[in-house]
């Protein structure tokens, strides 16, 4: 079946959700699971959970609800989980070593062939299956091996010329956890990982918590 020509983020983001509450269901043994349950696990709506699934086919059944397996093997063609993502990583920092070493990226399909970095001290070193390579050596990786993902954890000020040169050497996608915008092709896709974000908006979350609970305004009304 085909899928639409534009989902939002957030829909991508909810399938991603949806899937991994079908797989901790189905290592239990559930074998089917309704819109209810499956929204009640996720903190949305049963309504947004069929209004997500509705874009891409007709999954369940009614009175059934939805095969928990097989809703799962669909979800994984969909989130493009079911072929191999050939991966780099370029920064070999802690944070690139540490997400090189992540088990988990290799279970989803994303294997990560190497890490580069302009530090000769770093060469050599293993993480996982990757070895630190040269910096110099990253565009002729990149077409050798037709590497599609770059994960790019360098700093701020070194991200873009990093950038530059995944791009120049036909990556298809970049993970940036560099705390900077990329300018690139429309061509290629780029998803942005803030961690300072993440963490205030946590902050916020909790602050607001704390003010509802001394009875504290916060202000005036939301305004959209």
């Amino acid at each position: 079946m085909s899928s639409p020509r534009k989902v939002s983020d957030s829909t991508v983001r909810r399938l991603s959700s949806y899937l991994r509450i079908l797989r901790e269901l189905s290592s239990g043994g559930t074998e089917t699971v309704s819109s209810d349950r499956l929204a009640e696990l996720g903190g949305l709506t049963s309504a947004q959970v069929r209004k997500d699934l509705s874009q891409f086919g007709n999954f369940g059944v009614r009175g059934r609800g939805y095969d928990v397996s097989a809703l799962a093997e669909e979800l994984t063609r969909i989130l493009g989980l079911d072929r191999e993502w050939r991966t780099v990583v370029v920064g070999a920092g802690r944070l690139g070593s540490a997400l090189t070493a992540y088990p988990d990226f290799s279970v989803q399909g994303f294997r990560i062939l190497a890490l580069f970095d302009s530090d000769p001290s770093k060469h050599g070193r293993r993480f996982g299956e990757a070895t630190v390579l040269p910096l110099e050596e990253l565009e002729e990786f990149v077409r050798e091996r037709k590497v599609e993902v770059a994960i790019l954890t360098t700093p701020a000020a070194a991200a873009q010329a990093a950038a530059d040169r995944l791009v120049a050497a036909g990556i298809h996608g970049i993970l940036n956890f560099a705390p900077t915008t990329l300018d690139v092709p429309d061509t290629v896709h780029v998803r942005v990982v803030n961690l300072a974000i993440e963490l205030e908006g946590l902050s916020y979350a909790i602050r607001e918590d704390g003010s509802r609970g001394t009875g504290s305004s916060g202000g005036g009304p939301d305004e959209e």
